[in-house]
This record gives structure tokens, C-alpha cells and sequence, in this order.
């Protein structure tokens, strides 16, 4: 993967994030609807769809660098729970301080109360929306938690299919597939996609000059003009037909765009191929101020995904409806608290690793070799 190709990713994961934040801040709750073309527009979904593009070449380009599924397990564990269990944390605290100073702001579909021990059991396991194990949970005012719980299941299902082997294989692909549930199982080749684009990479056939640049225009290109065409409308309501009498939006939750959400993916996917294409052509890159910015931002992206809302409905509660400059008071208070937490706990991930391996190798006496398999 090149500098070029890398630094791309970079921007796409940091503009994704900042899609989500302000598509969910034009929330009527937040900001009136003065931004309420970006709800019309769904931007904060499609954003999704392009982190889980993102995601599957990331971790199938990961899977073949570890090499092994233990040093992969422990990786993808650490990424998450570093950041999960303190975004857990916070946003208990933060719920309960904002709805000790205004109740009203958090009100049922955009906040569910939950115990202690459900917010630990379902949000420690990410299966808030493992349908095969029980009732989809809302985990208070985290709602986007719930992509989380989908990039969990994606992440066995691609370890199982490329660590295991023989009926093991087919047997826990078909187990996880029954725990997750079709919600999850329907964005599920979105994200293979992303699998796929690294798939070609990795067998280092780059698209022609001419195809590159075809791709990585046509793919935004065309995903706009369908947008604005009509097709994710027409898509849902095919959906809709498809599962009738059944309520689509009920039986497939936040899956209840998968067509248009596969479309759109496909669309990326052209993308990431075109600028893989160009980018292999460039090899080296600059270290240039807006590179090194870029990458500072995608490094907090995954921080903003799981604690913007709930400091969303916070600053609903505390701050004044007449504050002038209401909505950047709103917006730059959210970032600075995203990445606060980014630095605290997504940006020390390297450390942390190492702290947990070291902790390891004093309480076992045979972890010094674990310890080589897990760097």
C-alpha cells in the first residue's frame, strides 16, 4: 500500500466521520432543521457505508500482514476495546449529567434508557444488534454504537473464513451468521467489497492509467447522479414490497437501505480501485502540512464515531437555545471532546499494546515467545 494510497484512505476515514457528526447534528432536536438537507440526503449513513468499505480492505490488508489469528484477534480487540470501554463509560456519565439538567432532550427513539448491566453485557460484546441472540438495544444516547456491533460480526466472519479451516469453518460461519442475524448479514457484501479491492491489490494488478482515472471519477460520479436520480427511494421501496406484510424498517433495521447501501459500496469500491491505480504510479509522497493534518484527524476519526452523540445531546442539555453562535459552539465543543478522547484513548493504542504484552509475559512463563507472535 503505498504513502499516496494510504494518505487517501486517511482522508476518506476523516471525512466519513465528519459526515456523520454534522448528519446527525442536523437533527431537528440539535439545530432546528436549518441543516436539515443533510437528513434528507441521509449523509450520515452513506458515511457508514464508506467505513465499511474502508473497513474490509483495512482488515483483509491487516489479516494478510498478521499473519496468524492470535496476533490478528489480539489487534483488532485492542483497537476496539481501547476506545469502547472509556466511550462506554462516558457516555453513561454523560447521560446521566444531561438528563439531571434538562430531561426533555433525551427522548425516546434517540435515547433508551438502559441498566448498568445491560450497557455492560451488550456493549462490552458489541451485540446490540445480534439479532440471533436478543431484542436489538439501543445503548442510551450512543446510537451510531450500533455499526460497531455490525463491524464486529464482519470481523469473525472474515477471521473465521481465512484463519480456520475444513468443517470448523463451515460450522462457526454458519453459527455466526444465525447469532447475527439478517440485519447484519445484509450489509455484510458491502463490506466485502473493500475485501475484494485488496484482493486485487494484493495480486498487484493495477488497473490502466485510463481505467484508473474512469474509476476513481466514475465511482463518486455515478453514486451522486443515482443519489440524486431517485434510486435509494426507489430501492427501499422495493424492499418494502419484497418483505410485505412485514414492516421493512422493523425486520432489517439499520439495514433497511442494503440495496442502495450495496450500490453505493460498489460505487466506492470502483473508487478505491481508480485511486489505488493512480496512486501506484506515485509511489513516494511528500510529507506536507495538509498530509500530516489529514492524518491527525483520521486518527481521531474512530474516537468522533463513538462519542459525538452522546456529547451531542450533552451540549443539547447545557447549552443555552439563545447562545449566540449556538451551532459552533455546538459543533467545536463536540470536536474538542472527540478529540480529547482520541487522545487519551485512541491515539495511545501503540502503547497500550505494549503495556497489555508486557503484562502478559510477567504473569505467564511461556509469553515471551506469545509476545514476538503478537508484535
Amino acid at each position: 500500500m503505498t504513502p499516496g494510497f494510504s494518505l487517501w484512505l486517511d482522508l476518506l476515514r476523516a471525512g466519513a466521520a465528519l459526515t456523520v457528526l454534522l448528519g446527525h447534528m442536523a437533527h431537528l432536536r440539535f439545530t432546528r432543521g436549518d441543516y436539515y438537507v443533510l437528513r434528507e440526503w441521509n449523509v450520515a449513513s452513506d458515511a457508514v457505508i464508506v467505513f465499511f468499505v474502508l473497513s474490509g480492505l483495512v482488515i483483509a490488508a491487516a489479516a494478510a500482514r498478521d499473519g496468524s489469528l492470535g496476533r490478528f484477534a489480539f489487534k483488532r480487540v485492542t483497537r476496539i476495546y481501547g476506545v469502547l470501554i472509556p466511550a462506554l463509560l462516558l457516555t453513561v456519565v454523560f447521560d446521566a449529567l444531561g438528563r439531571w439538567v434538562d430531561p426533555a432532550a433525551y427522548q425516546a427513539p434517540f435515547f433508551e434508557p438502559v441498566s448498568g448491566a445491560d450497557m455492560l453485557l451488550r456493549g462490552l460484546t458489541v451485540t446490540s444488534e445480534w439479532q440471533g441472540l436478543w431484542p436489538r438495544l439501543r445503548l442510551g444516547s450512543n446510537g451510531p454504537l450500533w455499526s460497531l456491533s455490525y463491524e464486529v460480526a464482519f470481523y469473525m466472519l472474515f477471521a473465521t473464513c481465512v484463519f480456520l479451516h475444513g468443517l470448523v469453518r463451515v460450522i462457526l460461519v454458519l453459527l455466526l451468521g444465525l447469532l447475527a442475524g439478517l440485519p447484519i448479514l445484509a450489509l455484510l457484501p458491502c463490506w466485502w467489497l473493500g475485501v475484494l479491492v485488496w484482493w486485487r491489490m494484493d495480486q498487484k494488478a493495477a488497473p490502466s492509467l485510463s481505467m484508473a482515472w474512469l474509476c476513481a471519477i466514475g465511482g463518486p460520479v455515478c453514486a451522486l447522479v443515482l443519489k440524486i436520480s431517485g434510486l435509494p427511494d426507489l430501492l427501499s421501496q422495493r424492499t418494502a414490497e419484497a418483505l410485505a406484510p412485514f414492516n421493512h424498517h422493523l425486520v432489517l433495521g439499520y439495514s433497511d437501505e442494503a440495496l442502495w447501501s450495496f450500490v453505493l459500496a460498489s460505487c466506492i469500491a470502483l473508487h478505491l480501485w481508480g485511486v489505488y491505480g493512480l496512486a501506484s504510479r506515485r509511489p513516494s509522497l511528500e510529507q506536507t502540512a495538509h498530509a500530516r493534518a489529514i492524518r491527525w484527524i483520521a486518527g481521531g476519526s474512530f474516537s468522533i464515531y463513538v462519542v459525538h452523540y452522546p456529547s451531542l445531546h450533552l451540549l443539547d442539555a447545557v447549552l443555552p437555545n439563545d447562545l449566540p453562535g449556538h451551532d459552533l459552539w455546538m459543533f467545536g465543543l463536540t470536536l474538542t471532546i472527540c478529540f480529547a478522547f482520541a487522545r487519551m484513548f485512541e491515539r495511545p493504542l501503540a502503547w497500550q499494546r505494549g503495556w497489555l504484552i508486557g503484562v502478559w509475559q510477567r504473569l505467564s512463563p511461556g509469553a515471551a515467545a506469545a509476545k514476538l507472535e503478537m508484535e
